[in-house]
Order: C-alpha cells, then structure tokens, then sequence
C-alpha cells in the first residue's frame, strides 16, 4: 500500500487510494475530529483538482461524509485556497482531492478543520482512527456550493488591489490544466490586465513550480517573446504553487514571490522553511524570520503564534495570518503572491525583472531526480549525515563548512555557497537546492549537485 501522509495530506498511487481506502480515510478524519472535541456535526465540503481520477474519489469522500452522519457538501473543481477559504468562512469542515504537481497515476486527501489546515497531532489522530470497516454508498441528494466557492475566492483576490491598478500590463497565463486556469485569468482582467492564454491542455499535466528545467517549461520564453509580455503566471495541478516568468525569460524563484507577499502586506514577522533563501533574515524588512521543517502543517503552527504574520515556502506557496484587514488563510495560495508581485511592480511603473532584483537575495536554484523511492534516499542521506568521510568524497571539490539537518541536510560550503538535498514527503523525488553569488555559479553548481545525486543513488 502506498499511501502515507507527506508534507501536504495522505497521498500515493491512484490504485491504492480510490474506493474503499479514500471512504476509510475520510471517516477516520471525520471520527478523528468527534473524538478530539474539534467538531460533532454539520458541513463537510469535497473538492477536487482536475486530475482524472480526482471525480469518482470525490463521490467516495462524499458517501464517507453521509456514513459519518455529517452534511456533504459537493463544492467540484476548485483551487485548494477556495476550498479552504469556503470552508474556514462557514466554519466547515472539508476534503480535497489533489496529488498537487505529482503525476496523474497518483493521488491524495488534503483535511481542512473549520479553523484550517490539520495539524501533525491531527493526523496521527487521523491515522489512529482508521478502521477496515467498508463504507457504504450514499443515495440522498448533496448541496452543490461550486459557484459560491469560486465566487468568494475570485472576490478576495481582486480586492487585493484597486480596480485598474494593472492597467498597461500584458500577461500570459500558461493554463495546462491547472484547476484555476479561468479564474487567473477572470482575475489579472478584473484588475485590468490584458491577459493571453497559453498552453492549456485537455490531459493532466504534472507541473512542478520548482523544476524550472523541466521540458513542459521550454515554450515559455519563446510566449514571452512572442507576445511581447511582461510576465507570465501559472499554478501547480491545485493551485496553492505559484510560477512566474518574469518580461526577460526568466523564471522568479517561489520564495522572491513570497517574500513580495510578505512585503505587499507589511508584515512584521515572516514563517518559512529552511529551504527558503538564507539571506531572507539579512534583509532587515521584517521584526523577526522563524524557520521551520518543509511542510504546511510547520509553517502554520508557528505562525499561530504571531500577529501580522505572513508563511511562504519556497514553492511561492503564501499563508496569511493574523492582524491584517485581509481576511486569514493559513493556507498555501499560488495566486496572492503573484497579484502582490504584478502589483507592486505596477505600482513603481518597474518591470517583475527589476522589482525581482532589487531584493537582497542569495541567487536560488532547486531540481528534482525523480523515481528515487525512499529506501535509496533515506540511506543516502543517513550516511552522508554520519559519515563526514563519505560526505566529503560526495562534495568533492567542495569543502564542507557545516551542516544543518532541520529537514533533509543543508551544507554550507568554505565558499560561502549553499547545497541542501532532501527527500520528497509526497513523491519518490529526492531534491536539491543551490543558493550562490551569481546565476552563473548557481546553474553550476545545481549541475553539479543533481550529477552527484545521480552518481549517489542510481
């Protein structure tokens, strides 16, 4: 069996999760939040992502929501924010049906409280409760609040900005089959934005926001180019990852877009993980920088405890917390960042490239090497840990300065550079994220880092 809770809810092959194994889950969460006292009846919203076995596991959540005697709510094809947004404003409960950017033979769960995302207590709680006990099926009629979802998450990002603040602006909007390819686009035009649809696709496509090197990626400077834009955005499959292509060509990394968010906001403390760029702290903009573990249900936790509080990670994902006029949602968001980064570049009548660069940051590059299960990288990185010998014939030329093992290891080079290899929570993926002076020096040494990785673990 391959499903397991990652860093973004239960996931694993398709097989494995639809029918019974998907109903047994949602009762386990559903039983979980009776017993721990978090909520003993009423709304349970489903959502899905536009993956094609997203629907028929979408009706197995659903006849687990009435088994557990709980009202279903069938909200469709919506971006996991919305579905969040939805369910925290009418304080329900909800289930999302998303593999995110992972290919289409997989899939997974993502569980919403009415208060927001599980936390890790949560899902042992949820884990503790499974049972073998078959669900059965449901024949009574389900609310349908599809409409009314898309339409409170269309309403909270156009009011981010005052009508027409992106006049001038020419944006693509690379679609494939991202689950909010309308609503970007219905977004950018009710700002006023002139918007140029690209790239949609009528099968899944697994779009990782991080793996700028991935070949779905090479149409994108020739758009740019092409109809003379001044950006290009996108989502992953669910739509809480941003992508942006900045009137250059060139890719802005996830945790820039979070930090413009953070910035947009004026927010006085930022939460994000070690994988985010190392200089985010020298900045000076913000009181105080927490880190954390790569995974939401980190990042949330931390920001609970702060007021003006903004999360990213370094996929652009962006939580807003408390404190401001904008309404919370600790949640990850693809397009919040993407408006704040149009926005303020609009607004100082720069370019996204200008604005980008003008941020005190560490040039940050990431990759993947997929099909990397976890009993080859779990051994790689134990040893590369404890072994300083075999750590130092992997990281030849390199010196090693120190390392620090949060999540994954992060190594700090004499250089002044920064390797961090870590394994994947949702996908086989073992990942590598270079930060260096230069985009020159980063696109080397991410080169270097992903051979030695393939020397390492094939």
């Amino acid at each position: 069996m391959s499903l397991k809770f990652g860093t973004s809810g239960v996931r694993g092959l398709v097989v494995d999760l639809e029918g019974q194994p998907a109903r047994r889950y949602v009762s386990a969460f559903l039983r979980h939040l009776k017993t721990s006292g978090q909520m003993t009846g009423g709304r349970v919203l489903v959502g899905y992502d536009l993956r094609p076995s997203s629907p028929a596991i979408a009706e197995d959540c659903l006849a687990a929501i009435v088994a557990a005697g709980f009202e279903p709510v069938d909200c469709g094809v919506v971006p996991t924010p919305a579905l969040a947004l939805q369910a925290m404003t009418t304080e329900s409960a909800a289930v999302m049906i998303t593999g995110s950017h992972i290919p289409a033979d997989r899939n997974g769960l993502k569980f919403y409280k009415p208060t927001g995302e599980i936390s890790k207590a949560d899902e042992a709680g949820i884990v503790a409760a499974l049972s073998d006990v078959a669900v059965p099926d449901y024949d009574e009629s389900v609310l349908d609040e599809n409409e009314e979802t898309l339409d409170a998450y269309r309403d909270r990002c156009v009011d981010l900005l005052p009508i027409g603040a992106l006049e001038g602006l020419k944006v693509g909007i690379f679609e494939h089959s991202t689950v909010s390819r309308e609503l970007m686009g219905e977004i950018l035009a009710a700002l006023g934005a002139q918007v140029v649809s690209l790239g949609r696709s009528d099968v899944f496509v697994p779009v990782d926001t991080e793996a700028f090197s991935d070949a779905l990626f090479a149409p994108l400077p020739d758009w740019v180019r092409e109809h003379e834009l001044d950006a290009i955005i996108s989502a992953d499959g669910d739509a809480d990852r941003p992508l942006v292509m900045d009137g250059s060509g060139n890719f802005v990394r996830g945790d820039a877009l979070g930090l413009l968010a953070a910035q947009f906001l004026s927010a006085k403390t930022v939460v994000t993980p070690v994988t985010s760029n190392s200089a985010i702290e020298r900045t000076g903009y913000f009181d105080q920088v927490i880190r954390t573990r790569v995974g939401s249900p980190f990042v949330v936790a931390e920001m609970e405890k702060a007021e003006r509080v903004v999360g990213f990670e370094a996929n652009g994902g962006t939580f807003v917390g408390k404190g401001f006029e904008l309404t919370a949602l600790p949640t990850r968001d693809a397009i919040l960042p993407v408006i704040a980064a149009l926005g303020l570049a609009a607004a100082e009548k720069i370019s996204v490239a200008e604005l980008v660069a003008r941020l005190p940051l560490q040039v940050a590059l990431a990759d993947r090497l997929q099909e990397v299960p976890a009993d080859r990288s779990g051994p790689f990185l134990e040893r590369l840990q404890s072994d300083g010998a075999y750590a130092a014939e992997v990281f030849a030329p390199y010196e090693i300065a120190d390392v620090n093992a949060i999540d994954g290891l992060q190594f700090h080079l004499k250089s002044g550079e920064t390797v961090h290899f870590r394994a994947s929570g949702n996908a086989p993926e073992l990942r590598s994220y270079v930060e260096a002076g230069s985009a020159e020096r980063a696109k080397q040494l991410l080169a270097w880092s992903m051979g030695a990785l393939e020397k390492a673990v094939r």
